[in-house]
């Protein structure tokens, strides 16, 4: 008896992946499964399939490992595959997989849980003490054709969505977990630091949800131009390296006409935004740090002390893809603006060249495998 159902259209091409290593190359090259194990179906164990991969973005991770060869204690010790931002076609799945079939179009998130300890069985999967997060060394990433993954992390898509808006799920699953967690309500005034794509996708998904007045903050005069192109009521703020968190306050009230924001929303991971963010919040307050930062920093504790201001930290997301998905789907969010540049798998070299350089303007960089 087979083990999995296949598509009638076989696979011609090989299948590659996006490498990288500790000494900070970056090449392209041939990946597993290998091609005649995808033309047999992938040999699929209990709950997997097997999925051609179109679309996936490069995160500022991704190019974190590659540049620095770590993040904290994920270090790259070997060659190793990138990219966790990507969404597909189920070409063939194993006989126990009921919740998709092959020639649905999906989202993939990229993490494999243990499902008994106590993050897990409480609904906090993203804290699960043995993850298995593709990309983060050693675990092979998604920057590949063709991948086998659990079914139960294989988002279907309405047809209304595209490939890119699938593979832009995960940023927005980072900024829906930071606003539940945050819990940004309506007339809520917000301050988010970091006009990067996920302060952008914070910043749609604030408007969204009705916080007002909304300042957005960054170094860079382009990313705010983007900012407010994408939501025209943001106020926008340049920082300056000679500023102090007082001038940056005094910079954030001047703008709101002297509403202290409630919550900042912090998505650099900069010792000195977090320090800023944390002199500008009204008493009460909340800094939400979505941004990921060096392993040590000093913080302003007496600030936080005096002015009861909660300082909160997020690692990830958990059940934030349907969301993500009705969201999408409604138009309540639109993330097809945020996609600036468009690569071949085949080149993705040039791809994670323009990501990591800031004079290209790039956002989200894409990188398609659209045979």
């Amino acid at each position: 008896m087979s083990t999995t159902t296949v598509t009638e259209v076989k696979p011609t091409k090989a299948n590659i992946g996006v490498y990288t290593n500790p000494a900070h190359e970056l090449w392209v090259a041939e990946a597993e499964p290998s091609l005649e194990e995808v033309q047999k179906g992938g040999d699929l164990k209990v709950g997997e399939v097997l999925l051609n991969v179109k679309s996936t973005g490069i995160c500022g991770s991704d190019i974190h490992f590659w540049h620095a060869g770590c993040i904290g204690p994920m270090i790259v010790e070997d060659t190793h595959i990138l990219g966790h931002e990507s969404s597909g076609v189920v070409m063939a799945v194993h006989p126990s997989v009921t919740s998709v079939k092959p020639g649905d179009r999906v989202a993939i998130e990229p993490n494999i849980i243990c499902h008994s300890c106590e993050p897990c069985l409480t609904g906090r999967y993203n804290g699960c003490e043995s993850v298995q997060f593709l990309s983060t060394p050693p675990v092979t990433g998604l920057l590949r054709r063709y991948l086998k993954h659990p079914a139960m992390w294989c988002h279907k898509m309405p047809d209304s969505m595209t490939f890119e808006d699938g593979a832009m799920l995960e940023p927005l699953s980072v900024a829906l977990a930071g606003m539940d967690r945050a819990n940004v309500r309506l007339g809520d005034p917000v301050v988010v630091c970091g006009a990067g794509p996920i302060g952008l996708v914070t910043l749609l998904c604030c408007a969204a949800a009705g916080a007002s007045p909304i300042v957005v903050t960054d170094i860079d005069v382009g990313r705010l131009e983007f900012a407010k192109s994408l939501v025209p009521s943001v106020h926008t703020h340049k920082v300056e390296f000679t500023h102090t968190p007082d001038d940056f306050r005094a910079a954030i009230l001047k703008l709101t006409d002297g509403v202290e924001p409630a919550i900042a929303m912090e998505c650099t991971g900069v010792e000195s935004s977090i320090g800023s963010a944390i002199q500008t919040v009204k008493f009460g307050g909340k800094v939400f740090v979505i941004g990921v930062g060096k392993n040590e920093m000093k913080i302003p504790f007496m600030r936080l002390s005096t002015r009861e201001v909660d300082l909160q930290f997020q690692y990830r997301y958990c059940n934030t893809w349907p969301k993500a998905i009705r969201l999408v789907k409604s138009g309540v969010i639109d993330l097809s603006k945020l996609v600036t540049h468009r690569f071949k798998l085949e080149d993705a070299v040039e791809a994670f060249k323009t990501a990591a350089d800031p004079k290209t303007g790039a956002i989200k960089v894409q990188i398609q495998s659209l045979d």
